[in-house]
């Protein structure tokens, strides 16, 4: 076999593997922030488990606000699936709803991104 179906090859195969690859990760579990304030009980909810839920769990002592505490073990975070891995939806944060984007990036990272008009923040949680 020439050098060149030897790299042809390859790439066929690896190209053929993808799909395996990016199957679908599963966000049930336990999440922290990466900042370590809150923590949450991720589970799938909704039309045949295809929807996202998030309740908050826990609040380290500083964050421990009026507006945290009213939604403490309360489901803050709600979508419905666009993409595998993805879900777009709500987020209450700090007693405010957005909307938002959820991206899970792998099987032990989360991003959360939410806008409301001009003002986005984005944040990053950590599987326990």
């Amino acid at each position: 076999m020439r050098p060149f179906s030897l790299v042809l090859a390859a790439v066929f195969t690896a190209t053929c593997a993808l799909p395996s690859m990016a199957a679908e990760l599963d966000p049930s579990g336990h999440w922290q922030v990466t900042t370590g304030e809150s923590r949450y009980a991720v589970a799938r909810c909704g039309d045949a488990g295809r929807e996202l839920c998030a309740r908050l769990v826990w609040l380290r002592d500083d964050a421990r606000t009026d507006e945290n505490l009213a939604l403490l073990n309360k489901t803050v975070v709600r979508g419905a699936p666009v993409d595998e891995n993805e879900w777009t939806g709500t987020v209450v944060f700090e007693g405010k709803t957005y909307d938002a984007t959820v991206t899970l990036v792998s099987s032990d990272a989360m991003k959360v991104h939410s806008c409301s008009g001009v003002f986005c923040q984005s944040f990053r949680l950590q599987r326990l």
